[in-house]
């Protein structure tokens, strides 16, 4: 590269490289033979759990030897007290965290943190102090992780699982405001869009809330969603969370004006494919559900062709999908 200086190996550090190099494949190579073989003979001890440590040090994504550590585990806990299994169970929380710092999308890994908080005990005199002191201790962990990288859709699919683990439930009013922040730091965060899809979803579900209640609820949103599509145009996220809020069968009002919204960012980004896909797809929406003429809708139909016409243009690389989508509109 430009300005960096190039530097000559002698032969002799060059070999002495490769040396190293081998050395360092035949000693993982034979602890994993070591593992594995202790894994065929089932040799459930303590020095095969601390193999397997080192074994996942060097590769913490060999499933097998998470499945292996998962069985010495089990095989240890009967013959324990209630905070020796603790003590073991915080050990691997705090392995796999180290981990997760350097590989934090691998999934054996978040698997592993599933099955130790699952595997917490009560506490000798009935309670569950432990098991409310893991489950806040992970979301802490998640947050941070999310804080690190905000579009880590294992760490979003994570903090769903602990948050509808939690002993004591957070309102989901509060995992609302979450997503909102995190949406608003980054419109381009589809996870956290997507979260919020699931949030809404269950309260409503779980509030039996009206009709009437949704539909402002989604004029809510669609304010905000509107704010991301005006940001970048280009990203994708935003127009999959509009679509989620149209739905299959909108009110016509609510379409007409949303369609109206779309055509004037269009005329500020007359190439967005964006733009272009989501007024085709809710044209041909319009046309019916619309209590109009057969003429009325065959216009319709034409001007959602026309986008489809243009899209074949500007993105090329679907220009075919773009040609089937067209001939839904003679139909």
């Amino acid at each position: 590269m430009h300005g960096i200086k190039r530097t000559r190996i002698t032969p002799q550090a060059a070999e002495a490289k490769r040396l190293k190099e081998q050395g360092k494949i035949e000693a993982y190579l034979a602890l994993e033979q070591d593992v594995l073989s202790r894994k065929r003979s089932k040799d459930y001890t303590t020095e095969s759990l601390e193999q397997t440590t080192k074994l996942l040090d060097l590769n913490p994504e060999f499933y097998t030897i998470w499945n292996f550590r998962r069985n010495i585990l089990l095989s240890l806990f009967p013959s324990l007290s209630p905070e020796e299994v603790v003590f073991y169970l915080k050990s691997d929380l705090k392995l796999t965290t180290s981990y997760l710092l350097v590989h934090p999308k691998v999934y054996w890994i978040w698997n592993h943190r599933i099955w130790c908080l699952k595997s917490v005990p009560t506490n000798p005199d009935g309670t569950k102090q432990w098991k409310e002191e893991f489950w806040k201790g992970e979301l802490k962990l998640v947050e941070k992780m999310l804080d690190a990288d905000s579009r880590n859709f294992h760490a979003w699919d994570y903090r769903r699982y602990v948050l509808s683990s939690l002993p004591t439930q957070k309102p989901l009013s509060d995992e609302l405001k979450y997503t909102k922040s995190k949406i608003e730091s980054n419109f381009s965060n589809f996870s956290a869009w997507h979260c919020r899809t699931k949030t809404l979803l269950s309260i409503w579900e779980k509030e039996k809330t009206s009709e009437d209640k949704i539909r402002k609820t989604k004029d809510e949103e669609f304010d905000l969603v509107t704010q991301a599509l005006w940001t970048d145009p280009a990203d994708q996220s935003g127009w999959l969370y509009h679509r989620w809020l149209i739905g299959s069968e909108p009110p016509i009002e609510v379409l007409n004006r949303e369609i109206k919204n779309i055509k004037d960012l269009h005329e500020a980004e007359p190439d967005s494919k964006w733009c272009m896909n989501a007024l085709a797809h809710y044209t041909l929406l319009s046309a019916k559900y619309s209590i109009t003429s057969e003429g009325d809708q065959q216009k319709l139909k034409e001007e959602a062709k026309g986008y489809y016409q243009r899209l074949e243009q500007v993105d090329l690389d679907r220009k075919e999908r773009y040609r089937d989508m067209g001939k839904f509109t003679s139909k």
